[in-house]
């Protein structure tokens, strides 16, 4: 009797950390693909928000720091978190870098991925503008 409550348990146990693996599994992909009807399918946040990069930052380096950070927030994930190499639709392989402030950033290919807070769902802003383009998927 007692051995068969264990392996009950034990059961139970490893259910309910397999689905808090797929559920950790599904956050590591902070990026989906979204389509508007402006830019065609673009990458966005789950919130959809519109993903740019910056093209006046190499691949690899991270200059937008301070006030640039602030108008135009990294996209971050919590420090080891593993970010699902590829996501469905989209080109290129997703990885990160180390933000000077020691954060985690998210990249494509390398480069920094970001959102411009003064976007939302309905409005994408800055493509084009001073070097910053929408991410098309």
């Amino acid at each position: 009797m007692r051995v068969t409550l264990v392996l009950a348990a034990l059961v139970a146990v490893s259910a309910l950390a397999s689905q808090a693996l797929a559920a950790t599994a599904r956050d590591a992909t902070p990026v989906v693909t979204w389509k508007t009807a402006k830019f065609g399918v673009i990458l966005s946040t789950k919130k959809h928000l519109a993903i740019y990069t910056w093209r006046k930052e190499p691949k690899g380096k991270i200059r937008c720091v301070g006030a640039c950070a602030k108008m135009w927030p990294p996209i971050t994930v919590p420090k080891g978190t593993m970010v699902a190499k590829h996501v469905k639709g989209v080109m290129g392989s997703f990885g990160t870098t180390r933000r000077p402030d020691g954060r985690t950033q998210v990249t494509l290919d390398g480069h920094a991925l970001y959102t411009y807070e003064g976007d939302s769902p309905t409005k994408i802003l800055c493509n084009g503008v001073d070097g910053w383009y929408v991410k098309k998927a």
